[in-house]
C-alpha cells in the first residue's frame, strides 16, 4: 500500500472524524447485542454443539430469504466486536464453509450458563432505560434536584419501579445475574467473611448474593434487607432470612453489613446517611464489626484503558440518576464523614473492587 496523499494535518482531521463517528454510532453496539439476545443466537450455537454455518442459523431462525444478507452482516459485526468467532469448517458434503462459534463473552449469553448475563442486556437496552439519555441537554440546564430519569418520566427511578412490576422484575433479574458473578469473586475473597457471625445484605433484592454467601458459609446468619415490596413474598432458609425496611431509617443489627452496588446509587450526602446507619448496625453487637462494599471504584492511573472506559460509562449512567461511581479519594471522604476510622481496598477482577470499612 502506498503512502497517503494527504498531509499530516489532513490525516489528523480524518482521524478526528473517525473518532466522532465511532462515538455517535456506539448505540449500534447496544442494539446488536440486544438483537443477539432476543433471537437467542448464543443458545442456538450452544445447542448446535459446534460452530454453526450461516445456512443452519438461517434455518433455525426461520428467516425469510430476503434477510439472509442482513443476518450475515450482523454476525460479521458481532464477531468483529468479540461476541463470536468466525471459523472454517467442513459441512456434511465435505465442503469448507464459514461458521460462527462462541467466545467467552457470548458464552455469558447462554441461558443454561450459571452466569448468564442476558437479563442485564435486556434491562440495559430497554427503551425505558435508554430513552431518558435523549434529554441530556434539557436536564443539564435544570436547577432542580430531579435526576435525568425523573425529569423524563415525571417520577424518580425507585418510585417508577414500585408502580411498574414488569420493569421491577427486569431490574431485579438484571441485578441477580450480576450478583451471580460475585460467586467467582467470593472464591478468592473468602477470608473477608471468615469469623463473621451475621451479615446484612442491604439493598440485597431477591437475595442472589446472600444465597451465595449463606451456602459458602453455612454457620453465617445472613439477612437480606430491602424495601418491603421487594422481599414480602421471598422465603429464606436455615441461615438466610428476608427483612423489609428503609436503609435511610435503620438497618438490622449484625456483625457486618454488605453494600453491593449501593454507594454508587447516591450522592455524597445520602451515602453518608446510609453509612452512618451501617455503623450503628455493626456497633451494637459488642464486637468489632465492618462494612463490606462491592462495586466499581474509578482508578484511571492503575486500570487498563478498557476497564476505565467501562467504569466511566457507568459513572455517566449513575450521574444521570443522581448517583456516581466513586474514586478511592471520594470514598475515603465519605467514610470519614460517616465516622469510620479506616478501610482496605481490594481490586477483585474486571471492574469490581471490594472495600472493607472499619468503625
Amino acid at each position: 500500500m502506498g503512502s497517503s496523499i494527504l498531509g499530516p494535518k489532513e490525516i489528523e482531521m480524518f482521524e478526528g472524524q473517525a473518532l466522532l463517528y465511532r462515538q455517535c454510532c456506539a448505540y449500534i453496539d447496544s442494539m446488536c447485542i440486544k438483537w443477539c439476545v432476543e433471537l437467542n443466537i448464543a443458545d442456538i450455537i450452544h445447542n448446535h454443539g459446534q460452530p454453526i454455518t450461516l445456512h443452519h442459523l438461517v434455518s433455525t431462525l426461520q428467516l425469510p430469504s430476503s434477510r439472509v444478507g442482513a443476518l450475515q452482516r450482523f454476525m460479521r459485526y458481532l464477531a468483529h466486536n468479540g461476541l463470536f468467532h468466525i471459523v472454517r469448517i467442513h459441512d456434511e458434503n465435505k465442503q469448507e464453509k464459514e461458521a460462527y462459534g462462541l467466545t467467552i463473552a457470548s458464552k455469558l449469553l447462554v441461558s443454561s450458563n450459571d452466569y448468564c448475563l442476558s437479563p442485564m442486556v435486556k434491562y440495559a437496552t430497554d427503551p425505558v432505560t435508554m430513552g431518558p439519555l435523549n434529554q441530556l441537554k434539557e436536564w443539564i440546564y435544570k436547577e432542580d434536584n430531579l435526576s435525568l430519569f425523573g425529569m423524563a418520566k415525571g417520577m424518580e427511578f425507585w418510585e417508577f419501579l414500585n408502580i411498574n412490576p414488569k420493569y421491577l422484575k427486569s431490574f431485579n433479574e438484571a441485578m441477580a445475574c450480576d450478583s451471580k458473578m460475585i460467586n467467582l469473586a467470593l472464591r478468592s475473597c473468602g477470608l473477608v467473611f471468615e469469623g463473621l457471625e451475621s451479615i446484612v445484605d442491604v439493598g440485597g433484592g431477591i437475595g442472589t448474593t446472600a444465597k451465595i454467601i449463606s451456602e459458602a458459609f453455612p454457620k453465617l446468619k445472613c439477612i437480606v434487607f430491602d424495601l418491603p415490596q421487594v422481599v414480602e413474598n421471598l422465603l429464606g432458609s436455615n441461615n438466610l432470612s428476608f427483612v423489609g425496611g428503609d436503609m435511610f431509617k435503620s438497618i438490622p443489627k449484625a456483625h457486618a453489613v454488605l453494600l453491593k452496588n449501593i454507594i454508587h446509587d447516591w450522592d455524597e450526602e445520602n451515602c453518608v446517611k446510609i453509612l452512618r446507619n451501617c455503623k450503628d448496625a455493626i456497633s451494637s453487637n459488642g464486637k468489632r464489626g465492618k462494612v463490606i462494599i462491592i462495586e466499581s471504584v474509578i482508578n484511571e492511573k492503575q486500570d487498563k484503558h478498557e476497564i476505565t472506559d467501562m467504569k466511566l460509562k457507568f459513572d455517566i449512567y449513575m450521574t444521570c440518576n443522581n448517583g456516581a461511581q466513586k474514586t478511592e479519594e471520594e470514598l475515603k471522604k465519605i467514610f470519614i464523614e460517616a465516622g469510620f476510622q479506616g478501610y482496605k481496598l481490594f481490586p477483585i477482577a474486571g471492574i469490581v473492587s471490594l472495600v472493607e470499612v472499619y468503625p
